[in-house]
């Protein structure tokens, strides 16, 4: 095993071991549900980079420690106290981040990821771009970036994208947590296994090959909530106007209200300005590769950083917890076209190229 460290040393963030042709990634920050740091998606672009070519593991599983979740996505207090440092920190982890979501995309051996309990933004990033994803009926999943002032990245916006009708532009502008029910209707995740059984798949991938033990262990699962309301999400989101899909969802609600009137609301409580952004990256990415989709969600990122309302969201709901954040514009009517195209601009030397790295591999 790597990662392994004294009595006396903090233990490593993340835990690489061979268990007979499997090579298995723990996420080991139980105690912030396995946050993503720097360092360990460092660590985990360079061991996967190693098991790729080892002859002796034949699949890779990777899962959190602790019993809270996967992943509750990247660790925002750092990125918080980068931005008020002034520091190039994020901008350097979301590179590195965003090569390991593509390697994961293309990987050549089964990449299996147990997606149970929380799996947020970047936990999403190290799972749903695998070849078997597995949720189960403790699975809380979300892309929830628009509460924080940013949006979803990490290939989100491709995935979600590519999600059955407007569900996924549901899921990007709401931030909504979904089962894993949910994550299999979207089109995140493939396949359910009971949190019971989990222990049992994971000592049958030792030695069985991914598609031989899953089918064992997997089973049909519950009816998806977001599937049955997909009717009146698609109504509502296909204008490409985030306004027009607030007034929509009002006027669905009618004068009873309902899901589609509080979904209005809660729209209306996340930063305006990463909304329209949200919505106008989900229309921009379709038709790209996960190489441009990234590469697309690096440039709005570095955006965000630099703006009033990332910063403003982290600490209203994690730094503070007042859960009052004072967005800057406070309304969607005051974002404008021209704000909403400025964060989709070259960043220059800046840019991440990803397609110019693997042209230079």
């Amino acid at each position: 095993m790597t990662g392994k460290h004294s009595a006396d040393a903090e233990p490593a963030e993340v835990l690489f071991e061979r268990r007979g042709r499997l090579g298995v990634v723990t996420l080991n920050r139980p105690r912030a549900v396995n946050a993503l740091t720097a360092g360990m998606a460092a660590a985990m672009l360079e061991q996967l980079t190693l098991w790729a070519d080892d002859d002796d593991v034949a699949a890779v599983l990777v899962r959190g420690a602790g019993d809270r979740g996967l992943c509750a996505g990247g660790d925002i207090v750092a990125i918080y106290r980068d931005m008020i440092d002034g520091g190039d920190a994020t901008a350097d982890f979301w590179a590195e981040e965003y090569r390991l979501n593509l390697l994961i995309s293309e990987y050549p051996k089964p990449y299996v990821a147990f997606m149970d309990g929380l799996v947020l933004g970047g936990g999403v990033g190290i799972s749903a771009h695998g070849s078997v994803r597995i949720v189960t009926e403790r699975t809380r999943m979300g892309m929830p970036e628009t509460t924080i002032g940013f949006v979803p990245d990490v290939g989100g916006t491709l995935l979600l994208s590519r999600s059955p009708g407007e569900t996924g532009t549901h899921a990007a502008l709401t931030g909504a947590h979904l089962t894993g029910s949910d994550a299999l209707f979207l089109g995140l995740a493939d396949h359910f296994v009971p949190s019971a059984d989990l222990a049992d798949l994971a000592a049958a991938l030792e030695t069985e090959a991914p598609d031989t033990a899953v089918a064992r262990f997997a089973g049909e699962a519950p009816p998806s909530a977001l599937a049955a309301q997909q009717e009146w999400i698609d109504a509502c989101y296909s204008s490409d106007d985030a306004e027009e899909i607030v007034r929509r969802l009002r006027a669905f609600g009618g004068e009873t209200g309902g899901e589609a009137a509080d979904t209005a609301g809660t729209i209306e409580a996340k930063s305006p300005t990463a909304v329209k952004v949200a919505l106008a990256s989900l229309r921009r990415v379709r038709g790209l590769s996960l190489e441009e989709a990234l590469e697309q969600e690096y440039r709005v990122g570095l955006r965000f950083l630099t703006g009033p309302d990332f910063r403003e969201g982290i600490r209203a709901q994690v730094v503070d917890k007042d859960r009052e954040p004072h967005w800057q514009p406070a309304t969607l009517a005051e974002v404008s076209q021209a704000d909403v195209d400025s964060y989709f601009a070259s960043l220059g030397e800046k840019e991440l190229k990803l397609a110019k790295e693997r042209d230079n591999v």
